[in-house]
């Protein structure tokens, strides 16, 4: 092991035990497999198994349907009759949210429940609770005594288990004890974990969900690693919460989830959209593919000893050369190098465009930093924010040359001068070391042509690390999909996990996906990676039967008014067990607290109660407004 996977270098699934889901199994030798959540009303039954019926025809392995409370457990009962008379075997998993009777009841019916141990005992209040041993203590033995009747009903039905850690709904007295962080969301799976494996049960499979990507992926690790020092190896479920809708939700559960697959962690998966559950299978089966397919043949020279901590953010210590490295933001470089001449139109794309009547440029919040234009001539003025990568020398104070590494000659270079170096991933060479290493002020353009070469890049970095390597390091990489599900998932993983390891000071991409969706894509992974935020993010869920309003239609209307509002964070959430803990990060709540009726919230307070959902989204801009963090629109 290395901290938490098998290898670093190497790909390889981690070695989880097996878990047998009615006939399904999960882990040991298994694929990974592929589940989903209905988001009809539980108590419709029809709808329900219609629904059901069609994420399976799509690809769903393992349906999850909410049994927020006891009436909706037993009507599990009349769904997965429906569905077995239909033909379909696909095992059903209960959703429990703070009812042990209702789980109790699922139990007896269907073939899996997931429970929450933030809310299946312990309540949340937000509040903060000094404990002693002996108290905190006492709160396990009430964890133990209303978790194990259901662990013996579970023996006796042959019925899996999922322990599903969510990072917003971790309770009271693990917030009080090892705050809101990855490390409390593992000890609190890990009671439950201890509870089991004492009563000797192991039909379980585990979650670590999260909206925010870096403390997703943190957890999980830090999951293994626990698990290993005290001889578990249970199933890892894997999934980002609340991940929205479009582009966006893709961006950021691929990076999620993938990052955490390109290790060999995960033996299931659940991409969360807001969108149609059906339409969720298609992605989630794209980003399965990617490591079905997985060339293993790659040899990757060994790490011996991770040089930097991958259960926290710790940027790479860089030189600061120009506008990247140290303390800057990771810098969006756009190759226009194939267009036959450059003209001002062929900006706009990128975030820029000229207003003739003005004379003025328009950058926009999506704008690139620099554009490499080859050989090619710039015949106008650029705005004064974007920079130029030529493969020819200019005097202008705009303009760096970029050089392949084989051809730049140290000695004749000046090193106070600026410049780009261009070599390959695969280039582990003295030769190249010792240039870089005489270079303290190039900027490295670290190149990869190949697919997924993920770890080949962290291997690099990490090589960096090594040889105490202090310069900036841009991402370039080329990715040939077109299909955009494929393009985005690619770009996720293998630029996205490694900003989340701190790695890469720029990204560049080379692809023929038209320009402007390119570029969305990199601030997409930038923002999911939380290393540069551009725009509004919207931590949506994907929907269930709680859900209190149409969760599709209500965030496209926030969107509509909100998304010029650059780094404002709102969580979207369709009941009130979905509502402040699931939102964790957000700043600004919209939750639905009854029929036709929103709650708001500041942060995890509670502002405003029961608002007509006609109003409700006009009061969500009058919060916003109130708390000095709305701005009007451009256009207004």
């Amino acid at each position: 092991m290395q901290q938490y996977c098998s290898s670093l270098t190497k790909f390889s699934r981690y070695k989880t035990r097996e878990v047998m889901i009615g006939e399904i199994g999960v882990g040991g030798i298994n694929p990974i497999r592929i589940q989903s959540m209905t988001t009809t009303n539980t108590m419709d039954t029809n709808a329900t198994v219609e629904q059901s019926i069609r994420m399976i025809e799509a690809g769903c392995e393992i349906v999850r349907i909410t049994a927020p409370s006891i009436k909706e457990a037993k009507n599990l009962k009349n769904i997965k009759n429906k569905i077995r008379k239909e033909g379909f075997k696909t095992p059903i998993v209960a959703d429990i949210h703070f009812t042990p009777n209702a789980a109790e009841i699922a139990a007896r019916i269907v073939e899996k429940v997931r429970i929450n141990p933030g809310n299946y005992v312990d309540k949340k209040q937000f509040k903060f609770y000094e404990y002693t041993e002996e108290n905190y203590e006492r709160e396990l033995d009430k964890i133990r005594n209303r978790f194990i009747p259901l662990l013996n009903i579970c023996k006796n039905e042959g019925t899996s288990l999922r322990i599903g850690t969510n990072h917003g709904s971790l309770s009271d007295r693990i917030m009080s004890h090892f705050g809101d962080t990855p490390i409390g969301m593992v000890e609190s799976a890990m009671e439950f974990l201890r509870i089991a494996v004492n009563e000797n049960f192991k039909d379980i499979i585990i979650s670590m969900k999260a909206s925010n990507t870096q403390v997703m992926v943190q957890a999980y690790r830090l999951l293994v690693r626990s698990m290993e020092e005290e001889n578990m190896n249970f199933p890892l479920h894997l999934g980002v919460t609340e991940a929205g809708e479009a582009e966006d939700g893709r961006i950021k559960s691929s990076l999620g989830i993938g990052t955490l697959l390109e290790d060999g962690l995960g033996d299931t998966i659940r991409v969360s959209l807001t969108e149609e559950p059906e339409d969720e299978i298609p992605v989630a089966r794209e980003l399965i593919s990617r490591y079905e397919l997985i060339d293993k043949t790659i040899k990757i020279k060994p790490i011996k000893h991770i040089l930097y901590n991958p259960f926290f953010l710790n940027r790479r210590a860089t030189n600061n050369i120009l506008n990247f490295g140290h303390k800057n933001v990771p810098r969006v470089i756009a190759n226009l190098s194939k267009l036959k001449s450059i003209s001002q139109n062929d900006l706009i794309p990128q975030g820029y465009i000229y207003s003739a009547s003005s004379d003025k440029w328009h950058v926009s919040d999506l704008a690139v930093d620099y554009i490499y234009i080859g050989t090619n001539i710039i015949n106008f003025r650029l705005p004064s924010s974007l920079m130029v990568l030529s493969d020819n020398s200019h005097d202008n104070n705009q303009y760096f040359r970029l050089i392949n590494i084989e051809d730049f000659d140290i000695e004749g270079s000046s090193p106070k001068t600026p410049v780009f170096l261009n070599f390959d991933v695969n280039d582990f060479s003295n030769v190249t070391k010792q240039k870089i290493l005489k270079a303290p002020n190039a900027i490295l353009v670290l190149m990869s042509k190949q697919k997924s070469p993920y770890r080949l890049l962290r291997r690099w970095f990490h090589y960096a690390l090594e040889c105490k390597i202090k310069n900036p390091i841009i991402i370039r990489c080329k990715i040939s999909d077109q299909e955009i599900d494929k393009f985005l998932i690619n770009a996720s993983i293998d630029f996205g996990g490694l900003l989340i390891d701190g790695f890469g000071d720029g990204i560049w991409i080379d692809t023929k996906i038209e320009s402007s969706f390119t570029n969305e894509t990199i601030f997409g992974v930038l923002q999911a990676s939380r290393t540069r935020i551009s725009k509004t993010e919207y931590i949506s869920c994907p929907s269930c039967g709680r859900t209190l309003f149409d969760l599709q239609e209500t965030t496209g209307k926030i969107r509509e008014r909100t998304s010029h509002l650059k780094g404002v964070k709102i969580g979207v959430m369709g009941c009130i067990v979905n509502g402040p803990g699931e939102m964790a990060d957000a700043d600004y709540g919209y939750v639905g607290t009854g029929e036709g009726r929103i709650s708001l919230y500041k942060g995890q307070i509670l502002v405003k109660r029961n608002i007509p959902s006609d109003k409700a989204v006009d009061e969500l801009v009058n919060l916003i407004s109130e708390n000095g963090d709305w701005v009007d629109p451009p256009n207004v």
